[in-house]
């Protein structure tokens, strides 16, 4: 019988990826960013935000920002080792997809795939930030290429089969269709890389709109979903030791520290329902891949979590940024 060995949630930013020095990359792109939501979920303009009060001028600091990243990366090693720790015979990662896999011609609401090996995308011609940016970002997201990653096509298979049996009407894919423009992005990328390093396990990816209009799930919906996978796997007769993964989030471009601690009180507590009714308002932009964590908290019902990690990062004095978080729930 498949069972869950061990459930964490990590952010995927490139802030994970890069030294403190380079996030000036990402400061750069939000002054111009005209995809900002404040923290009542309006939508605003980077000059919105510096004539709207507090000014971030210690926590934008570099030395501040040194700090922090020296935290996330002890983090990021410690869900790695307990994530090798924990023998993993399958990780299935919640994440998103940005157009990398998926464009506008096909977006669907939530996604499985089950085919036996799958790629990489790579940035091409996009770019972020300057070059040395774009090239350590690359590595870190195994996107400096395209790589080949293993996946369970039977456990998948098996997966969705319950899943539509028990009313999720679930999209499924078991090829990269076109290789050498798509393939899987970051969401999966940085986690193949940076805690699956010592993992000798194939990936099961889940795929939820977290971005794009007009078939977003719902906070309610996810924590459906969420709730319907675990039950899946438990009724799977294939010996398995399944590691979960939120990958993503949590608020971003604009910090919202009372947003990030709502899910984070909800996963320390194991009160995790609250987080069906999560506003959908103020899963904006960066800020949706909150979507993945809803997912992945309804599998660990009234769990309490392990342990987390939450560094509130002000990259700008006007209070751009992002909730980086780290937890082991089970």
């Amino acid at each position: 019988m498949a069972q869950i060995a061990i459930g964490l949630g990590t952010s995927h930013s490139p802030l994970v990826v890069t030294e403190a020095r380079m996030w000036e990359q990402r400061a750069i792109s939000d002054r111009s960013n005209r995809e900002l939501y404040d923290r009542d979920g309006k939508r605003c303009t980077y000059e919105d935000l510096a004539r709207s009060g507090r000014r971030y001028e210690r926590e934008s600091a570099l030395e501040h920002l040194t700090g922090q990243s020296r935290a996330v990366q002890a983090a990021l090693d410690r869900l790695a080792a307990e994530l090798a720790a924990a023998r993993p015979e399958v990780v299935m990662i919640v994440g998103d997809d940005q157009h990398e896999l998926f464009d506008a011609g096909n977006m669907p609401a939530v996604s499985i795939f089950y085919g036996d090996e799958a790629t990489t995308h790579t940035f091409g011609e996009r770019s972020i930030g300057d070059a040395e940016f774009m090239r350590v970002l690359g590595q870190g997201y195994a996107m400096d290429q395209h790589h080949r990653f293993a996946c369970d096509r039977e456990l998948a298979c098996d997966l969705i089969r319950h899943l539509i049996e028990n009313g999720i009407d679930i999209a499924a894919s078991s090829r990269v269709s076109a290789p050498d423009t798509h393939g899987f992005g970051h969401a999966y990328g940085f986690v193949l890389k940076r805690l699956m390093a010592n993992v000798r396990a194939p990936m099961l990816p889940v795929m939820l709109n977290c971005y794009y209009p007009p078939n977003q799930p719902t906070p309610a919906r996810c924590y459906a979903i969420g709730r319907a996978l675990r039950a899946a796997i438990e009724s799977s007769k294939l010996d398995r030791r399944v590691a979960i993964v939120a990958s993503g989030g949590l608020s971003h471009f604009v910090t919202n520290e009372e947003l990030d601690n709502r899910v984070l009180d909800a996963l320390n507590t194991g009160h995790t329902s609250e987080l069906s009714r999560l506003p959908v308002e103020l899963l904006n932009s960066g800020s949706s891949e909150i979507r993945n964590w809803i997912a992945v908290a309804a599998m660990f019902e009234g769990v309490k979590a392990k342990w987390f990690e939450y560094l509130p990062v002000y990259r700008t004095v006007a209070g751009t940024g992002i909730g980086l978080a780290f937890a082991r729930i089970l």
